[in-house]
């Protein structure tokens, strides 16, 4: 995987994690303010040449896929986050977003991730 992602690029990596596989025409139907066909080929073919999706024909299309598990696409998109606004620092990323979130957030979530935190200073020592 190279290169950062787009807007476009991300909103259609969305619709093919969700889908597991989608024709360019699927694709196009399943975004908000879809651009041309031609552009979401394109934008297909660019995220297939940075290494996030392959294809395969079926029948006369070409499907496309994701090639890497969303999962991996996760923890990647926050070491950019972290490593690019947080100076590589974690307890900078999470006192951002526990400033952000600390009205939204319910006794529940913040206890499961006290306990994300305990686990994790269990295990480092």
């Amino acid at each position: 995987m190279t290169g950062g992602l787009s807007r476009r690029e991300r909103q259609i990596l969305e619709i093919l994690y969700q889908r597991g596989k989608a024709s360019a025409s699927e694709v196009r139907e399943a975004m908000d303010d879809a651009p041309s066909y031609s552009a979401v080929r394109t934008l297909l073919r660019v995220l297939e040449e940075k290494g996030h999706v392959k294809h395969r024909a079926e029948g006369l299309k070409y499907v496309y896929a994701p090639t890497v598990a969303r999962e991996k696409v996760k923890r990647t998109a926050v070491k950019h986050l972290l490593d690019t606004y947080f100076s590589g620092s974690p307890e900078e990323i999470v006192a951002a977003l526990l400033d952000v979130s600390s009205t939204q957030l319910t006794g529940d979530e913040l206890d499961r991730m006290a306990a994300m935190i305990e686990k994790a200073r269990r295990e480092g020592k």
